[in-house]
């Protein structure tokens, strides 16, 4: 049987996803699946729903087995040729609550903090251990398995996986609904369009698109401005595209992440000396606690849901998972987007990044496309990121406070808010206030 372990099965919608998904896949009944976590209560629900879904789905041929905590992890991960990782670590109490209101305490606002920024930033530090210890684990008893990394922040834990020697992909949902969103948003057809997507996680860029050999980009360009200029009109609509159109406008291409991420990621949208920029161009600040509020507030009635229904079904997704499993299964070969290192894939981009490139794969594993130079306004825009994420990195692995503090330094929205004193202040209070989250600081 081919052996998956999810590790953060607790997530039991996102484990319904990817696993219900691999379950209707063409290899669905050959498969043994691993759920670990460390909450026995969502661990067990994962479990039930999991039992469930497989006997309606295919009969209950796939073998199902739950994993408790670190002393049953290795278990878990023991002949997996696939892992799933899918952690948080510190959730939204504590850890996502201090993310967000000690920067508030320097006039510091975000709106997601899991990808960049000073969340991003302290995210990655309380994640990079825990995943490592995982990676020791993984090495001893699966070395050879492919990792599928689903947490954030996507781009610095890939990138900490890879220095450890972890055979993975990064995967984000961003890129599948890139093209289709944008052209459904400015009411264009969608039917003969190609595209192509290349830039690091989370800011990607739509490089091109066409429709029957026609380049769409001067009416995509067109629509977006004018929708932009209605929305921005005394008594306009606004709408949830605002910061990606805007950007587009200056910068020339189409974003592939959210306005909501975007904003936060670079030095021009939430400002204090600029504060109707949040209101003209509709960008939700706390966006992430408030969502985190919601699910917490909903997990009764959704787990009702998948536990009380005896008839529960699934139908496949768009996520990646279960595509890379069973290409690589059958040799029919299937194109993702991934998160891969970059070796010469993006010529204008550092050799340390992590880069979110076309792949194919098949039985070969995870092949990345050579996509040469971005345009250089594209490239700036990255690098500003990558070298923060690099940053990050080397300090999650140094655990050195100078080292958290340069990350910091360099990352474009807290410098345009923070002086370098400040910005050091802050994470001074963010490492006590996260206190055993993270690990010893030198």
């Amino acid at each position: 049987m081919i052996k998956i372990a999810f590790v953060g099965a607790g997530s039991t919608v996102f484990a319904k996803n990817i696993l219900g998904d691999c379950l209707v896949s063409s290899i669905g009944s050959e498969l043994s699946i691993a759920l670990y976590d460390i909450d026995p209560e969502r661990l067990e629900d994962s479990r039930r729903m999991m039992e469930r879904l497989n006997a309606n789905l295919n009969g209950g041929k796939a073998k199902i087995a739950a994993f408790l905590g670190v002393s049953q992890r290795k278990d878990a991960l023991r002949g997996a040729k696939y892992v799933v990782n899918a952690i948080q670590v510190g959730g939204y109490e504590p850890s996502t609550v201090i993310d967000f209101e000690i920067p508030k305490k320097y006039g510091l606002r975000q709106t997601i903090a899991d990808t960049l920024g000073i969340g991003g930033i302290f995210r990655a530090l309380r994640t990079v251990p825990v995943l490592m210890d995982i990676a020791d684990d993984f090495l001893e008893v699966c070395p050879d398995a492919w990792l599928l990394n689903y947490s954030n922040p996507m781009a610095m834990l890939t990138m900490s996986l890879l220095k450890r020697g972890i055979k993975t992909v990064g995967l984000c949902h961003s890129v599948q609904v890139c093209a289709s969103g944008l052209l459904k948003a400015l009411d264009l057809p969608q039917d003969g369009v190609q595209w192509k997507i290349a830039g690091i996680n989370h800011m990607a860029w739509l490089l091109e698109i066409t429709r029957n050999g026609e380049d769409l980009y001067p009416e995509i360009k067109r629509r977006a401005a004018a929708k932009n200029a209605a929305a921005l009109a005394p008594g306009g609509k606004k709408h949830y595209d605002m910061v990606r159109y805007e950007m587009m406008r200056h910068f020339g291409y189409y974003i592939t992440e959210s306005s909501e991420h975007t904003s936060e990621y670079s030095q021009y949208w939430i400002k204090g000396n600029y504060p109707e920029l949040i209101d003209n161009f509709n960008i939700p600040l706390d966006e992430y606690p408030r969502r985190c509020r919601k699910q917490i507030a909903d997990w009764a009635a959704m787990r009702e849901k998948l536990l009380g229904d005896e008839a529960l079904t699934h139908t496949r997704t768009s996520e990646f998972g279960s595509y890379i499993i069973e290409a690589i299964e059958t040799d029919v070969p299937f194109r993702i987007a991934g998160n891969v290192l970059n070796t010469d894939l993006i010529t204008n981009l550092p050799a340390k990044a992590v880069v979110e490139v076309p792949c194919l794969v098949d039985r070969n594993g995870v092949q990345p496309t050579v996509i040469g130079e971005l345009p250089p306004q594209l490239a700036a825009l990255n690098q500003s990121n990558i070298s923060l994420q690099i940053l990050t990195v080397q300090a999650a692995f140094s655990r050195k406070r100078e080292d958290i503090y340069r990350a910091a330094f360099l990352d474009p929205h807290t410098s345009a808010e923070l002086s370098l004193d400040d910005i050091r202040r802050l994470c001074d209070d963010l490492i006590e206030a996260h206190g055993n989250m993270l690990p010893s600081l030198s």
